[in-house]
């Protein structure tokens, strides 16, 4: 990437892009801010490859069509997409159509921040995508075949309630499962619980 610092919002709502521009720039980063992707694209062949913080809900064009877009031209922005009405269906999405972290609003500071260090070394080089299906594939296949299992329900938007019931055990038991996979996978949010099963051939379908 550019400079470290420069960060590109995109947000239609222009209190969530000044609340996140005062944030970014409170932590040392220079914030540009754009109330549209279409405004983005406008601009974006002529920018500083830079981290992008993109709303989800936006008029003219989603912040997943901004993705894929950014892919299609191969432009070197790596994509931190953000949503206040979160889905597991709408964080697989985001991270099959190429973004690199997906985070819930409120934004977490620190969480923000984390994504963001994770950002500044993100690549789309094929070199650093096989080490990441290789690393991947090894920790799914340290877990049991139950734990395999529950990972594929986590990340295909099952419910605590309906996984128990599929698996013949208790709410209580799907929650030990679940903090049992993170810790094992090393994933301290959906979205990298989402990134190591789709790296790693986890079967995203739900069926």
């Amino acid at each position: 990437m550019g400079r470290a610092s420069e960060i590109y919002v995109i947000d239609d709502d222009e209190a969530v892009r000044n609340s996140l521009g005062f944030l970014l720039r409170s932590t040392g980063f220079t914030p540009y801010l754009y109330a549209s992707a279409l405004h983005f694209l406008d601009e974006c062949e002529r920018l500083r490859p830079a981290c992008v913080i993109t709303d989800v809900r936006m008029p003219g064009m989603t912040g997943l069509e901004l993705v894929r877009r950014l892919q299609e031209l191969g432009l070197p922005h790596p994509v931190i997409v953000v949503t206040g009405h979160s889905t597991v269906r709408m964080a697989v999405d985001a991270m099959k159509a190429g973004a690199c972290d997906f985070l819930e609003k409120p934004i977490d500071e620190a969480r923000l921040l984390k994504a963001l260090l994770a950002a500044q070394n993100w690549t789309g080089h094929a070199a650093s995508q096989t080490r990441e299906q290789d690393r991947a594939i090894d920790l799914i296949a340290m877990l049991s075949p139950r734990e395999q299992h529950i990972l594929q329900l986590v990340v295909t938007g099952k419910a605590n309630k309906v996984m128990a019931q599929v698996l013949g055990i208790s709410p209580r038991t799907v929650e030990i499962h679940r903090a049992n996979l993170m810790r094992k996978l090393g994933a301290s949010s959906l979205s990298e619980l989402v990134r190591v099963a789709l790296a790693g051939g986890l079967d995203l379908t739900g069926r």
